[in-house]
């Protein structure tokens, strides 16, 4: 059976054929049969270079051997226990040893539970209700965070079914605008237990930082007893070992990930400074609870990963993003096109946008049509990427330097092609 065929079928049982909206693309999208290494293939019979790489978790490609390796021996030892093992202290200190505010870990099930959890242990650190996000940001899809984008300080519900009152503590800012936190800060301060932020964002493309401007959070944070989270479910384990904070030199007071923590299994974690990990029950009085927190099999595979993931690694992977990068940039340079690069480490993007986009306002102004139609033509060229503008694209160490060059001939037949 074709994807054409698993779609029609897929939408009788599964709500617009999908588990994920993300997944879903006109006409209907491409259904796997496997993924190995750098590529990804289709039960059509197509293989692709994949830069989604499932949304970014894939740091060593696919069904890496020596992940695929200890988890076929752990799995004979069990799925799950409902009870401590000794490989949950393993992780916990590997993580520690390498993330520069982490005294202490809570292991959860993924990205979206590890950042409602933060701001449950920030609201109960600080005995405030209110928290501060970016307009655009993502931070799962739970209710506190799925806000509308661009309405200032009052945020509204971004989905049926969230209550108002639900994200009536939710104040949004744009990203980039010190005068927009200082703003709030002087009307809300007393109120906000935390700002949470990807220091990277990575969910409306690939947005940095402006030079100073993580510094000033984290100096404005501390002047006004409000806590720093940093979301690094994209960046974390991905830009450097002790992930963005060690990149940018910044330490927050929290810290979430998800993706490359759990090796390519589900998993998620929070940590931070003891003395604000502490109120986690059981040794707290903030609640936090999951019946597969740290679940043997997704610990294995983040221990394997992260055994892996050392400071040859790094250069290397950076390597080849630095490579890739300066391609596109050089390609859209050639055919004169005015679209905007963007990128760090193992990350890339092409705003579809002839200025420079520092948040969320600007990342809108995107001619998202156009990147769809790029999108399909790397298909036809047997190159993957997330179907959506606002997304980023990610490398493996598992990419060659073959890989790289026949996706730059592709990005420029496609370009040409959605340019012609």
């Amino acid at each position: 059976m074709k994807s054409e065929d698993l779609y029609k079928e897929s939408k009788k049982y599964l709500p617009g054929g999908v588990n994920s909206p993300v997944r879903a693309y006109k006409p209907y999208p491409f259904f796997v049969d496997k993924g190995k290494g750098s590529k990804i293939y289709d039960v059509d019979g197509n293989e692709y270079i994949d830069y989604c790489l499932a949304y970014g978790p894939l740091v060593l490609g696919h069904s890496h051997e020596r992940i695929v390796e200890n988890i076929s021996e752990a799995i004979k030892k069990g799925t799950t226990y409902g009870a401590p093992s000794e490989k949950e202290i393993i992780l916990a200190k590997e993580v520690i040893n390498r993330v520069p505010c982490a005294d202490m870990v809570r292991f959860v099930n993924s990205g979206t539970e590890a950042t409602m959890s933060a701001i449950r242990l920030a609201r109960g650190y600080t005995s405030r209700n209110k928290i501060v996000k970016f307009e655009g940001a993502y931070h799962g899809a739970h209710d506190y965070c799925l806000v509308k984008s661009g309405s200032g300080a009052a945020t509204l519900p971004d989905s049926l079914g969230i209550p108002e009152d639900t994200t009536k503590n939710t104040l949004s800012v744009p990203f980039n605008d010190e005068e927009a936190i200082k703003q709030l800060i002087k009307n809300e301060g007393n109120n906000i237990a935390c700002i949470i932020m990807e220091v990277v964002m990575g969910n409306i493309g690939c947005i940095q930082a402006k030079k100073g401007y993580l510094e000033f959070l984290r100096k404005i944070t501390e002047e006004n007893n409000i806590l720093l989270i940093f979301d690094e479910v994209i960046t974390g384990f991905r830009i450097a070992k002790g992930g963005a904070q060690e990149y940018y030199n910044i330490k927050p007071d929290l810290v979430t990930f998800g993706k490359i923590i759990g090796g390519g299994f589900p998993m998620g974690a929070l940590a931070g400074k003891k003395e604000i990990m502490e109120m986690i029950a059981p040794s707290g009085s903030v609640y936090q609870a999951g019946t597969f927190n740290g679940n043997p099999i997704s610990v294995i595979a983040g221990i394997t990963t992260l055994n892996l993931l050392d400071n040859k690694f790094y250069k290397k992977i950076n390597e080849k993003g630095d490579y890739l990068r300066s391609n596109i940039k050089n390609i859209i340079e050639d055919l004169d096109l005015n679209l905007n690069p963007v990128g760090l480490g193992s990350m890339f993007q092409i705003y579809f946008n002839p200025n420079e986009v520092l948040d969320y306002s600007d990342a809108k102004n995107s001619d998202s049509e156009k990147f769809f139609l790029y999108f399909k033509e790397l298909l036809k060229n047997n190159v993957f990427i997330p179907p959506s503008q606002f997304e980023c694209n990610f490398i493996s160490i598992k990419h060659s330097k073959e890989d790289l060059d026949f996706t730059s001939d592709s990005i420029e037949q496609s370009l040409k092609k959605v340019f012609k």
